[in-house]
């Protein structure tokens, strides 16, 4: 108890014991788990038994269970082959399907960024039917466009080349749908306003502050288009007759050709070239995702909610 002259007594004020939270127990959905469960073995059994499927020979991928090892595997013998039949071919198609996939996802991401951030920053006449536009392309299927490309290739000498498979690649509407979203959010109209007073051009402001904002979205696009173009099979086949510039999808469905029309000859033991040939191309998308992962996950959340 304290006093003060001149003022009554007052009772000193005892702390307050501090409130403990019990921690929120964890919901459990029983329904819930087992479709997750579904959906994990629904994604994983094919990688399971492709690893499982390239450490066998022709004989044993018939006459041995499809998720377990044989008595013999022989995993490194596989990829030797793989890596040397036809006088190392796979490798070609191996380089080709990088220089496609890589050359079109850094394209495709760049454009999409700049288009979407055109759309998402400046107001123009048509702004929202040219939008509209995109959105509408997005319900397009690619097969549908690909004989009008392969016509409109023909026409300008660039079918069977390099240019026929990036050049339809680089159009991504769905990528420009998202860094339009992205670009909204992420890049703050106060401070292009502060670049322009600043005498900053239009192009200086996107590649030196936009596209620095827009890193995780451009990622994210690289990401699609970088497994779209890696797993494309019908344009490729469609556009190229020349087996040197075969991706890897359309160079191991020749070999699959092969070791069906061969029966048990030569050819059919080709077959676990194919497999290896497969479990090997799906290597460097594994490798990408992890190590982009992060610019992947926030790419994908940014923008979803509102600050």
């Amino acid at each position: 108890m304290t006093t003060t002259l001149g003022q009554p007594p007052v009772a000193a004020k005892t702390p307050a014991a501090p409130v403990r939270h019990r921690p929120a127990a964890r919901r459990r959905s029983t329904p819930l788990t087992i479709a997750m469960l579904a959906a994990l073995a629904y994604f994983l059994l094919p990688l399971c038994w492709l690893l499982v499927a390239s450490t066998k020979s022709t004989q044993d991928l018939f006459n041995s269970f499809g998720l377990w090892f044989s008595h013999t595997p022989q995993l490194l013998t596989n990829i030797e082959a793989t890596f040397t039949q036809d006088d190392g071919v796979f490798v070609h198609w191996l380089l080709n399907t990088v220089l496609y996939a890589v050359v079109s996802a850094l394209g495709a991401a760049l454009l999409a960024a700049a288009a979407g951030y055109g759309f998402a920053k400046f107001r123009f006449r048509g702004d929202r039917f040219a939008f509209n536009l995109v959105l509408g392309a997005i319900m397009v299927p690619a097969t549908a466009l690909a004989i009008p490309t392969y016509l409109l290739f023909a026409k300008v000498g660039l079918v069977n080349t390099p240019w026929a498979i990036i050049l339809p690649s680089l159009v991504n509407p769905f990528g420009l749908y998202l860094m339009r979203v992205y670009a909204a959010d992420a890049v703050p109209d106060s401070l292009l306003e502060a670049a322009r007073i600043d005498g900053a051009g239009e192009a200086r402001i996107f590649f030196r502050i936009a596209l620095r904002l827009l890193a995780p979205g451009l990622v994210t696009v690289l990401l699609f288009t970088l497994v779209a173009t890696w797993n494309n099979y019908f344009l490729p086949l469609i556009m190229l007759n020349d087996p040197n510039l075969y991706p890897v999808t359309v160079g191991l469905s020749s070999w699959a050709a092969q070791a069906q029309n061969g029966g048990a000859g030569a050819s059919g033991d080709m077959l676990p070239l194919v497999v290896t040939g497969s479990l090997i191309s799906i290597v460097p998308l594994v490798i990408a995702f992890l190590v982009l992962q992060r610019y992947w996950q926030s790419g994908l959340a940014t923008g979803s909610v509102k600050q």
